[in-house]
Formats: C-alpha cells, structure tokens, sequence
C-alpha cells in the first residue's frame, strides 16, 4: 500500500509539472475560474515563507480540532454502548474528515475546483495507502472484521466507481449529483445505525434500498453516461465532418 501510494504521487507530480509546462488550466477545460479574487480567480501572490507556515498553522489546527472532536464523540458514542465499529464508520470517519470537508468548501468558494476535488480523492488515496498501511506495518497486521469485508468495503468500492460517471458526464459534479452523494450517505449511516440498535425498520429500510433506490441510481448513472458518450461522439463526428468539408 506504501509503495502503491509512493508511485501514485510520484506520477501525479511529473504529470502536474507537464500540464504546467504545457500552460494547461480549469479555463481550458471549459470552466470559468472567475471568483472573488477577481478575473482568472487568482489569488495575490504570498511569500513562500508566509504561505508554508499557514500550512503548517493550519495543518497543526485541523489536527488539534480534529482530535478534540473524535475524542469527545466516542466517549459520548461509548456511553451509549455502541460498538466500536459503527463508532469508526461514522462519528471518527466524520471527525476526521470535518477538515477536509471545511478545506473543500473553502476551496470551491475560492474557485480553486481542482483543490477541492483532489482533497477528497487524494485523502481516500492516504488513507488506504498510509493510515491502513503503516498501522499494518507496525503492529504486524490489522484485523478486518467478517460484516466489513462483506458489507461495508463494497460500498466503499461502489461509492468510488460511482464517482467516475458522475465526474465523466460534462466534466463536473453537478448539484443534483451532489445531493444524490449527501443522500446515499445518509442512508448509509442510517443503516448502520439501525443495524446496530437491531431496530424494527431495518428490515424494511434495507429492502427499500436493496430493491428500488440502489438500482434506480445505477439505471441512472448508465443512462447519463450512455448520453455523454453519445454526445461527445456526436461532437466529434461533427469536427471530423468540418474538416473534411
């Protein structure tokens, strides 16, 4: 996982340093970097010096906050007799990923769109890669649980490949498309929490989504990526008969 990890950063920095070269931006993708900081949504230019030690300020406060969150939460998630596995699928997996969440809002509100998705994409990358293999590496394997393997790491799985039509189609995540994530969490947590509590609506809540909701998304996802595929041939097909014209 280290090494899988090593090799993703290294060749995200050469391709990065090429599309610099090249002079590749958001505005040539289609997509309007205008935002508060004026035309183009660049910021003022900072010192380095400035700029590092606001990272490293502000990496230290989402560390601390991060902490004091997901400490308070299990203790009070404890209290309730919980189990530490639903209390690591949702109140530490929130508390850790509140900074980021904030760093994601922050960026969209400033324009910075490729900050905002390579926060989320390059977080789940460390996690898999550092935050389970270095534990791994350290205390000689880490126990993974029979009802994680079959049912929480295919979601995880499923949720990342739901990712790539959404982001195909138009090359953006649309609102829509956004609350269609926001609600899926939602259900996700709640099913774990019924789950846990063994309460009465599970059984017709998992039905629900098992047999009407989660296959309405798929029909959905294939239709709009069937329709961007077509659409971009269509595209295509008419540059190539402009040109031979």
């Amino acid at each position: 996982m280290l090494g899988m990890l090593v090799a993703h950063s290294m060749v995200r920095i050469l391709v990065g340093r090429r599309d610099a070269a090249g002079g590749v931006t958001e505005s040539e993708d289609g997509v309007d970097d205008t935002d508060e900081f004026g035309e183009g949504g660049e910021e003022p230019p900072q010192s380095v010096i400035k700029s590092l030690l606001f990272v490293v300020g502000g990496v230290a406060l989402l560390v601390l906050g991060a902490t004091l969150l997901v400490e308070g939460a299990v203790n009070m998630a404890a209290a309730f007799g919980v189990s530490s596995l639903v209390i690591g699928l949702t109140v530490v997996a929130v508390g850790t990923s509140l900074p980021e969440l904030a760093v994601s809002i922050i960026a969209v509100r400033s324009g910075k769109r490729d900050l905002a998705v390579g926060n989320v994409v390059g977080s789940n990358i460390f996690n898999v890669g550092i935050v389970l293999g270095l534990p791994a590496m350290i205390a000689g394997g880490v126990p993974v649980s029979a009802a994680t393997v079959a049912l929480d790491i295919p979601l995880m799985l499923a949720a990342a490949m739901a990712l790539l039509p959404i982001a195909f189609t138009g090359l953006t995540i649309a609102r829509w498309e956004g609350g269609l994530f926001l609600a899926l969490y939602f259900a996700y947590t709640a099913f774990v929490v019924l789950a846990a509590t063994e309460h009465d609506a599970l059984t017709g809540f998992t039905t629900i989504m098992a047999w009407f909701v989660l296959p309405l998304i798929t029909v959905a996802l294939v239709v709009f990526t069937a329709y961007e595929v077509g659409l971009r041939k269509g595209r295509r097909d008419a540059r190539g008969g402009k040109a031979t014209g």
